[in-house]
């Protein structure tokens, strides 16, 4: 299982990117899936999560400014960012809680190998 985010670049302040994230590979499922965002110097924190029935939580941080959605079809994720900040400033990581097999039952944490968000002031 494989996870490939796209969608990162340069930006400046007040401006919108679009994040991607979408998995490959041989899985039954993919549960929960997020957004986490490390800036230098910072631990990696949680941005945006949801369920596979479309529960979304956000970070205080990104709430009113950021939109998480997911293609199930597709088994992709996407994190919709308007007026950044130079704060928003980060490698960005998605992830994905994948059921491989239900028989016998095989799930585990799967994250992608991130993308780089700048927002110049």
């Amino acid at each position: 299982v494989q996870l490939q985010a796209s969608g990162g670049g340069l930006v400046q302040a007040g401006g919108s990117l679009r994040l991607s994230c979408a998995a490959s590979g041989s899985f039954f499922r993919i549960n929960d899936m997020g957004w986490y965002r490390q800036a230098p110097g910072k631990q990696r924190e949680v941005v945006a999560t949801i369920t596979y029935g479309g529960r979304t939580t956000y970070a205080d941080s990104v709430k009113g400014r950021f939109t998480i959605s997911r293609d199930n079809a597709e088994n992709t994720v996407f994190l919709q960012m308007n007026s950044l900040k130079p704060e928003d400033t980060a490698v960005y990581y998605c992830y994905g809680r994948v059921v491989v097999t239900i028989a016998p039952y095989q799930a585990g944490d799967y994250w992608g190998k991130g993308t780089l968000v700048t927002v110049s002031s």
